[in-house]
Order: structure tokens, then C-alpha cells, then sequence
């Protein structure tokens, strides 16, 4: 019988599951925290439910725009295009090549769970800076407690090799119960926050 390999793409395993006990894992990690979870950048508190709101948002974001694992920086940059230089081309052509390579340098919208947070933070209405910083922080406590490392993290989390978009959709989704349960403003949560 020949011997079957399956790549990560071809991999049909459902998606990572975080269970409420690992979210009651990831509120003791909070408790236990160095610095202030819900206190982004600014000094000032956040409340769970705008951590929440920001983590939904991501969502929303990937799966309009599409997630990528990471970003291929691998690219040979020093090669250049080549461009035909060629007296003879036209106005015409010469605008069809130079839109042709813009297309193709920036015709990928597809983003990474980091670039997603920040993004959503960028945009205004549905997080800022402080909520993007926390939404982090959250995520962070989530895989720690779901895979047992004190020095795991998401963003790595989210580039490994078998991660697919389902995982990082679970991952933000249990982010946001988390936040919307733990936060400040949550019943049982930390605190009142703006």
C-alpha cells in the first residue's frame, strides 16, 4: 500500500476548539498578569466589550479580504522587473505593463491575524490603537492556556504550517467571549471601564 502524505492545504482536520475551561484557564492567567491586561498604551482601561467588538471585527475583515498564514518577504527584490526598453512602444503598451506590475504587487488584500487587529485599529469606529493592543493580550492569554506554554503567543500561533482560516476565526471568536466575560464592564469582570 502506497504511503499517503497530506499537506497542510489538503488537511480536512476540523478547526481548533477553545473550550470554556480554557477560557476559565486564560482569566487565571490574567489574574496573575505582570501588567494590567485590559490597560493599553494610553494609560487608559478598556472595556471587554470594545475588545470584543475589535476582535468580531478581525473577523469580519478576514473573511472579506481573506487570511494569509504570513507574508512571502522571500521575494528576490534586487532583480527588478524587466521592462521592455524598447523605442518603439507605445504610450498604450507602456501604461498596460506598468498597471499589469501594479496589479500584480499589490493585488493580494489577504492579511495576517496581527495585520488584521491593527487594521481594524487603524480604522476607527469598531477599535483604535489601545483596543487593537489588547485584543493581543487577550488572544495571547488564550493560546497560552490552550496550549499550556507560559511563552506561547497567537501571532506565531497563527503562522504555523497547519493553521488554516477556521483557526484563526475560533481563536478571535474565543478572544472575544473571553473578552466579553472577563473584561471590565463583564458581570464578573475586573472592573467599569470607558
Amino acid at each position: 500500500m502506497p504511503k499517503t502524505t497530506i499537506t497542510p492545504a489538503e488537511s480536512t482536520a476540523p478547526a481548533v476548539v477553545f473550550t470554556d475551561e480554557t477560557l476559565h484557564k486564560a482569566a487565571g492567567l490574567a489574574a496573575d498578569a505582570y501588567r494590567p491586561v485590559w490597560t493599553g498604551p494610553s494609560g487608559e482601561e478598556s472595556s471587554g466589550e470594545l475588545v470584543a467588538r475589535h476582535l468580531e471585527a478581525a473577523i469580519a475583515l478576514l473573511d472579506k479580504d481573506g487570511w494569509i498564514r504570513a507574508y512571502d518577504y522571500g521575494k528576490d527584490w534586487s532583480t527588478g522587473t524587466d521592462f521592455p526598453d524598447d523605442d518603439s512602444m507605445t504610450v498604450k503598451a507602456m501604461l498596460k505593463s506598468l498597471l499589469r506590475l501594479v496589479r500584480e504587487e499589490t493585488g493580494d488584500p489577504r492579511r495576517t491575524l496581527s495585520t488584521a487587529l491593527r487594521h481594524v485599529g487603524e480604522g476607527g469606529g469598531r477599535g483604535d490603537s489601545d483596543s487593537a493592543y489588547i485584543a493581543s493580550v487577550v488572544l495571547d492569554l488564550v493560546v497560552r492556556a490552550h496550549t499550556g506554554s507560559a511563552s506561547a503567543s497567537a501571532t506565531p500561533w497563527s503562522e504555523r504550517l497547519t493553521r488554516t482560516h477556521e483557526d484563526i476565526t475560533a481563536l478571535l471568536n474565543a478572544g472575544a467571549r473571553f473578552a466579553r466575560t472577563h473584561g471590565p464592564g463583564a458581570a464578573g469582570g475586573p472592573g467599569r471601564a470607558a
